[in-house]
């Protein structure tokens, strides 16, 4: 499935300086989809001259032309939505509606930065002096390592690739082993659309050994990384050394919120909806329930209820809506814990187990928790994956310091009536989003980002190309 791919340098497809590659697995059925091509620090080090020379020439390229070559890559990835939602849906496991709704929003970011190309605006300030004009503009910042890691490979990738050629930089891609072919295919789309060579580069092999590679030349300017928080604090300690930038959307403990007054059906379809997309692994999943203590018995039978009915399967196969771990490692982890929390003195209300008629696959049932306390594990752990803690509360200002009372800060769902409790509760709740009433919270035209410990600066909305741009300013004097 690779043998078309490899590392894209300069514009062309390559095998690595020495022509070794990887297996990857397909999480359904545990068998080798293929071997992707691994690279070395040889070929480390072709692509960054490659986006240097790339970087001199898109920088020279006029924001309208760059639009055009922006939206056309929107334009093909819309014409190739099953070929890339069949490569997600075999590498990640989700589900291939699901895989057609990431390619969709992969498309969106394109289109939505392909306009923003255009929109780089500069700034003229009135100057204290009557011979004298103080001008600001912005530039590309230089050339930018991404790195994307595989619960969403195409879209995360999208929004890292699509805003650095909107705003003149050239960019090193960087997939995780786990899922690369879906990017491999967005890049070639890339070419395809008239990317010149050496703007869009993709290096495929180990993270650890490319990044650190990456964030040590004097070529990288910028990085943005998505990820473990572990691992964007080793980032962050890199980069310091050459003082780049960096934008960092890290992970999450998304509190979900349902207030007495809420409507119970829609409240229950809200956490479906956002709990169990890519079966919970996602930095946006919500990860603890605190439900107001008269509504919480009925609550939660409801969610079980529905739960139940989620089908478990290949995502290949039609209706599925829960696939596997995406990993044998993420799914030992969800088993470890489980067994935890059960030992803490949470009861198991559904779940807890491998389902039953799947001799091969990370498989896993949602598992939903009772008699949950504020200091059990998995309040702190971020469980990335199908565990859903139930847990009640009294009073608004309770459940505001107790849902507040962590690190991390990505984002937080409210479920209620009441347009006060809406606006009181997203404004005192410690998260980067939001969604209040709705399970949807990345979208193209919103900032996308946390606080806290989950990162810094944001990827989506109009605010997002300013990362990747210099501010200069210049005080012109006009008299010779």
């Amino acid at each position: 499935m690779y043998e078309k791919f490899g590392q894209f340098i300069d514009g062309k497809w390559q095998q690595s300086s020495d022509k070794k590659t990887y297996e990857v697995i397909n999480p359904a059925n545990e068998e080798v989809l293929g071997h992707a091509s691994m690279a070395t620090s040889v070929d480390v080090d072709k692509a960054l001259k490659s986006a240097e020379k790339g970087l001199e020439v898109w920088k020279k390229t006029s924001p309208w032309k760059r639009s055009q070559v922006i939206r056309k890559i929107a334009d093909l990835i819309r014409t190739k939505q099953d070929v890339l939602a069949k490569w997600i849906t075999l590498e990640v496991g989700k589900p291939f509606a699901e895989g057609k709704g990431e390619v969709g929003a992969t498309a969106d970011i394109f289109e939505w930065n392909s306009e923003e190309t255009k929109r780089i605006y500069g700034q003229t300030v009135e100057s204290r002096f009557e011979d004298t004009r103080i001008h600001v503009y912005y530039q590309p910042i230089g050339v930018v390592a991404a790195m994307s890691p595989w619960n969403f490979p195409l879209v995360l990738s999208g929004r890292k690739i699509s805003t650095a050629l909107a705003a003149g930089c050239s960019v090193i891609i960087k997939p995780d082993v786990i899922a690369p072919g879906g990017v491999m295919e967005l890049v070639d789309i890339c070419r395809e659309a008239g990317v010149p060579p050496g703007v869009v580069n993709l290096l495929s092999g180990d993270p650890p050994s490319i990044a650190a590679q990456l964030i040590s030349s004097d070529i990288i300017k910028k990085i943005s990384i998505t990820g473990s928080t572990r691992v964007g604090k080793l980032i962050l300690k890199q980069a310091a050394e050459k003082v780049q930038r960096v934008t960092m959307e890290l992970s999450g403990h998304a509190p979900f919120i349902v207030f007495d007054d809420a409507n119970i059906e829609k409240a229950t379809d809200m956490a479906i909806a956002s709990k169990f997309r890519n079966n919970g692994q996602v930095c946006i999943s919500p990860s603890k329930f605190y439900i107001q203590d008269k509504m919480k018995k009925e609550f939660v039978n409801l969610f079980v209820e529905k739960t139940k009915k989620l089908k478990i399967g290949n995502g290949m196969d039609a209706d599925v809506q829960l696939g596997p771990m995406t990993t044998k490692k993420r799914l030992n982890e969800i088993e470890d814990l489980v067994e935890k929390t059960k030992k803490e003195g949470a009861k198991v209300l559904l779940g807890g187990k491998k389902p039953s008629g799947f001799n091969k696959g990370f498989y896993y049932e949602p598992t939903i928790f009772d008699d949950v306390k504020d200091d059990f594990t998995i309040m702190s752990q971020e469980p990335f994956g199908p565990l859903c803690p139930m847990l009640s509360f009294k009073t608004f200002d309770e459940v505001i310091k107790r849902a507040n009372n962590h690190e991390l800060g990505l984002a937080s769902y409210i479920c209620t009536n009441s347009m006060e409790v809406a606006n009181k509760a997203s404004e005192q709740i410690e998260t980067g989003a939001v969604a209040v009433n709705t399970p949807l919270v990345a979208q193209a035209e919103a900032p996308f980002g946390g606080i806290k410990q989950t990162g810094d600066g944001r990827e989506g909305g109009s605010m997002a190309i300013k990362d990747y741009l210099n501010i200069k300013y210049t005080h012109l004097g006009i008299k010779g």
